[in-house]
C-alpha cells in the first residue's frame, strides 16, 4: 500500500492483526507478528497505538529498537510477547543472539519501507524475512513506490495486490503557494515567508545536513527560533530536538526528508519546500504533514529556474494549475520577532529513575510556584526529561527546581 503520512495506515494494519489475534484461542505462546519499522520514533508511536487498540484484550507487544539496554530486551523477548515491533537491526542483532523465534509469524508488516530501504536496512529486512514461515501475510506500507519497493515485493511476496491512497489537496484545507526565486534568495526567502505568515510552528524541508545547518544558523541570525533534524544527530540530540519542536518552545523544524519521516506532529501551521522536491509524490507528502484534523495549514515552495520541471511534475500529479505568486509582494508583518511562547527545561533524570510526569508538574506547580495552565507537554525518556513552561516564568522556573527537589532528589535542570 503507498500512502501519505497521516492517511491511517497505522490502523489499517493493527486492527486486522489484533482482530486475527483475538480470534479462536490457540494453546501455544508464540510470535504471531511483526511489525518493522525504521526509526525508534516511529516504533514507539507504533507501540502506543498497539497498545490503545489491545487494552481491553489479552494481546501483548514488545518492542526491540536501539538505543536501549540489548539484555532488558532479550529478558522482554522470553516473555514472548503476542506483536513485537522493531527495527530492522536490533531486531536481527537479537536474532543472531539466539534471543528470537519467528517461526511461527503468521502476519509481518514492513511500515515506512521506502525509507527503511533509503536507509539501507534491505539485507537486514532480508534476513528476518527468511527467518519466518513461507505461508505468512506480508503487508507493505510506502509513501513513494521506488525500484527498490517493486524488487522486495516480488522477491518476498506472492501474488501482491497493491492499494493505492490517493494524496489529494486540491479540495483539502491546505493552501500551496509557490514563489520563484534565485538561487541567492533561498536564505532569505525563508526568513520572509516566515516574517509574511508568521506560523506558530513550521517545518522547512532540506536536501543534505548541510543545507539544513545553513537555514538553522540563517535564521537563528536574525532572531527566529530554529533547530535542525537530520540523520547524523545522536539519539539524545534528537530526542531533544523533537521535544522541543512538540511542546512549541521552537517555532521551526529544520529537517532532511528522511530524518522528517512518521514524525507524530499535531497541528502543524506551515511546511516550506525551502528547495523543491526531486520526486512529485516526496512533494505531496512534504506537503501532507499540514492541514489535518481539519484545520487549514499553508505549504510554501521555493522555486530556482533550475527546478522548472520537478514543478511541472507536481502540477501534472496534482491536476491541477500551480498557485504561483509573486515573490516581491512578500512583505514582513509587525509583531516583533518570531518566537515561541515556550520555553523547554531539560531535567537530568528520567524513566530509569522512575520519574513520572506527575513528579515534575508537583515540583513545578508546588515549589517551583507555577500554575499547571503555564506548564506544557512533559516528556520523559530514559535519562533526562523535558518540559515545557511558559517563556515569561522559565527563569523562575529553572531557579526553583535547581534550589529545590524533584520527588525528593535535587536534579540538574538547564534551559534549552
Amino acid at each position: 500500500m503507498t500512502a501519505q503520512t497521516g492517511s491511517g495506515k497505522t490502523a489499517a494494519f493493527v486492527l486486522p492483526i489484533l482482530n486475527r489475534l483475538i480470534g479462536p484461542a490457540k494453546v501455544r505462546v508464540d510470535i504471531r507478528a511483526v511489525i518493522l519499522l525504521p526509526t525508534r520514533e516511529l516504533a514507539q508511536q507504533t507501540l502506543k497505538e498497539v497498545e490503545r487498540f489491545s487494552q481491553f484484550t489479552f494481546v501483548k507487544a514488545g518492542l526491540i529498537t536501539g538505543g536501549e539496554d540489548f539484555k532488558v530486551q532479550a529478558a522482554m523477548l522470553r516473555k514472548v510477547p503476542d506483536i513485537l515491533i522493531g527495527t530492522p537491526g536490533r531486531l536481527l542483532e537479537q536474532l543472531n543472539a539466539g534471543n528470537l523465534d519467528l517461526k511461527h509469524v503468521e502476519v509481518l508488516v514492513l511500515d515506512e519501507a521506502d525509507r527503511m530501504l533509503d536507509m539501507g536496512f534491505y539485507d537486514a529486512i532480508a534476513d528476518i524475512i527468511e527467518q519466518t514461515p513461507q505461508r505468512r501475510q506480508t503487508l507493505l506500507f510506502s509513501a513513494t513506490y521506488p525500484v527498490g519497493i517493486k524488487q522486495l515485493s516480488s522477491k518476498f511476496m506472492r501474488d501482491p495486490q497493491t492499494v493505492k491512497v490517493e494524496a489529494l489537496h486540491a479540495d483539502s484545507q491546505i493552501e500551496q503557494i509557490f514563489y520563484e526565486i534565485s538561487p541567492e534568495q533561498r536564505l532569505e526567502a525563508v526568513v520572509k515567508v516566515l516574517g509574511h505568515f508568521r506560523p506558530a510552528s513550521c517545518v522547512a524541508f532540506c536536501f543534505t545536513k548541510q543545507q539544513v545547518q545553513e537555514v538553522v544558523d540563517h535564521l537563528t541570525a536574525k532572531g527566529m527560533s530554529a533547530v535542525g533534524l537530520h540523520g547524523d544527530l545522536e539519539q539524545r540530540d534528537r530526542d531533544q530536538v523533537l521535544a522541543m519542536f512538540a511542546n512549541r518552545s521552537t517555532s521551526v523544524l529544520v529537517a532532511t526528508d528522511v530524518a522528517a519521516r512518521g514524525l507524530d506532529i499535531d497541528a502543524l501551521d506551515m511546511v516550506i519546500n525551502v528547495e523543491l522536491a526531486r520526486d512529485s509524490e516526496i512533494h505531496i507528502h512534504r506537503v501532507g504533514r499540514t492541514g489535518r484534523a481539519g484545520e487549514k495549514g499553508i505549504a510554501v515552495s521555493l522555486v530556482a529556474p533550475s527546478e522548472s520541471q520537478r514543478a511541472r511534475a507536481i502540477e501534472e500529479l496534482q491536476k491541477a494549475p500551480l498557485n504561483w505568486q509573486q515573490y516581491d509582494q512578500l512583505s514582513v508583518k509587525e509583531g516583533g520577532k518570531l518566537l515561541p511562547t515556550m520555553t523547554t527545561l531539560c531535567i537530568g533524570s528520567g524513566r530509569k529513575d522512575k520519574l513520572r510526569p506527575g513528579d515534575i508538574l508537583g515540583a513545578l506547580t508546588g515549589e517551583a510556584g507555577i500554575a499547571g495552565t503555564q506548564v506544557g507537554k512533559i516528556a520523559i525518556f530514559d535519562f533526562q526529561a523535558y518540559v515545557a513552561v511558559e517563556r515569561s516564568m522559565a527563569k523562575q522556573a529553572l531557579e526553583r527546581l535547581n534550589n529545590g527537589k524533584i520527588k525528593g532528589k535535587s536534579l540538574r535542570v538547564r534551559i534549552l
